[in-house]
């Protein structure tokens, strides 16, 4: 079993009332435009027109070869947490594949456990990666963009 684990909502509250991103940023204000807009905190899709962040989100505490940053989005406006007990989310099933990889307690990638994986075999492929016991947790991120989508842990 896994837990899809969207961002914690203290962040995401910081970012929304003008807290500077993984660069010292303030986010930037945008129009989703609908369709490829998915808010790292609800995981769902930002709706056509509505507010939304653009930021750069490094989803590591510390600085080291492997914590990536990257864009990502966020609602503008508070939005509901994903509960990690709910199936997965519209966000997590609308690509063709995503790319998982597997992360030990380090916070350093588990090399071997990188894989693409179609969005129909994304909870398998991860309980695949969390059934070594050098994984502590799995990144999802884009196929395409390498965008880092949420992060799976077990359930």
């Amino acid at each position: 079993m896994i837990r899809i684990t969207p961002l914690d909502t203290e962040t995401v509250r910081a970012w929304q009332t003008g807290a500077p991103d993984a660069y010292g940023n303030p986010p930037e204000r945008a129009l989703s435009d609908g369709g490829g807009n998915p808010c790292r905190h609800c995981l769902r899709y930002i709706p056509q027109g509505a507010p939304m962040l653009i930021l750069a989100h490094r989803p590591f505490d510390g600085l080291h070869p492997y914590a990536e940053t990257g864009p990502i989005f966020v609602c503008a406006e508070p939005c509901a947490r994903h509960a990690g007990d709910e199936p997965l989310p519209e966000m997590l099933t609308n690509s063709p594949d995503y790319l998982i990889k597997g992360y030990g307690a380090n916070d350093r990638i588990v090399y071997g456990t990188g894989r693409v994986v179609p969005a129909a075999d994304l909870s398998a492929g991860a309980e695949a990666i969390l059934s070594r016991p050098d994984v502590a947790y799995v990144h999802v991120r884009s196929a395409r963009n390498n965008c880092y989508q949420a992060r799976i842990d077990r359930a």
